[in-house]
């Protein structure tokens, strides 16, 4: 137990410090090589369903499997390489670094006025229309962005590493690739990924909501509502969210900070409307975008301490 506690803590300060080098070779690419190989062989006709449940397991199993001969290998040389070789592997499945510099990347040119280098970086995180976006709206993308990605990129698989260790760590990033990769609701994909976007929802399920419930007991409020309020606001807006998840993040961000997020979004021409969330109380600004940025690593030290508590617990009881 101590071992993985200190692999997963180690695993943390390495991203954020080091985060994902340009040159490394990720695991995440080599996941999305062998989803796509087996797309391209097994998204075909109406079995489509069925080899899409097939693909899931095959790639998160696979998954799984590889990560553990690996864990399994190095604490059988010595405890110290264990925790080394896992810790590594639970850095290079975060995202907090990698997360703020993409922010940051827009911030900058934002806050110098230089409107279309913002829309640019900003159209490299989001799948929506860039062009034409004022500061506001700008913010606005990066805000529900990190926001989303908060439980997506960080405390999602720290939970699921502290289920299962660096395996059940890339078990979920497996998931959660095969989801981005193949769970769209469109004709290509809406059979062949409705296992992955599924299982997706249901391995983010809990780390999102204890991650918003974290982020409106332990970031500033920049309101004068209680904690009682700003809780019953967070409960009513997040389930607006078209996903079952990145509401409770996004619902309480925009608690936190006084702000409104969802609205309308434009994807190549298309308007669609997101529900509100939410109260405006200040204007969406680039400021806080660093606000944001501050709430994610605020809350990744707030539910380490949390599960690791839980684990220390559970050990001695």
């Amino acid at each position: 137990m101590m071992s993985h506690l200190l692999a997963i803590f180690l695993g943390i300060i390495i991203d954020r410090i080091v985060g994902d080098p340009a040159n490394w070779p990720h695991p995440v690419r080599w996941i999305g090589m062998a989803i796509k190989k087996l797309t391209n062989r097994w998204n075909r006709g109406k079995n489509a369903f069925k080899t899409g449940f097939l693909l899931l397991a095959t790639i998160a199993i696979t998954a799984f499997i590889i990560v553990y001969a690996i864990v399994f290998l190095a604490y059988s040389i010595n405890p110290v390489v264990g925790v080394a070789i896992e810790a590594l592997l639970i850095a290079s499945g975060l995202a907090q670094k990698s997360l703020k510099d993409a922010a940051m990347d827009v911030y900058h040119p934002l806050v110098d006025q230089n409107m279309e280098l913002a829309r640019e970086k900003l159209s490299w995180i989001v799948g929506r229309d860039t062009g034409g976006l004022d500061e506001s709206e700008i913010t606005r993308g990066v805000v529900e962005t990190v926001s989303e990605n908060t439980s997506d990129g960080v405390t999602a698989p720290l939970f699921w590493a502290f289920l299962l260790g660096a395996p059940g760590l890339w078990l979920y990033k497996a998931v959660n690739t095969l989801d981005s990769m193949v769970g769209y609701k469109n004709e290509e994909f809406k059979e062949f990924g409705f296992a992955s976007a599924k299982a997706d929802d249901v391995l983010n399920f809990i780390p999102s909501r204890v991650t918003g419930f974290l982020l409106i007991v332990m970031t500033k409020s920049h309101q004068t509502l209680s904690l009682r309020q700003r809780l019953q606001i967070w409960l009513q807006d997040a389930p607006k969210h078209p996903s079952p998840n990145s509401g409770w993040l996004e619902a309480a961000t925009a608690v936190q900070l006084g702000i409104q997020l969802g609205g309308t979004n434009r994807y190549r021409g298309v308007e669609s409307h997101r529900a509100l969330m939410g109260r405006a109380v200040y204007q969406l600004e680039a400021h806080h975008i660093k606000e944001t940025i501050q709430q994610m690593q605020k809350v990744t030290i707030g539910f380490f301490i949390l599960f690791a508590l839980g684990g220390i617990l559970l050990g001695i009881a």
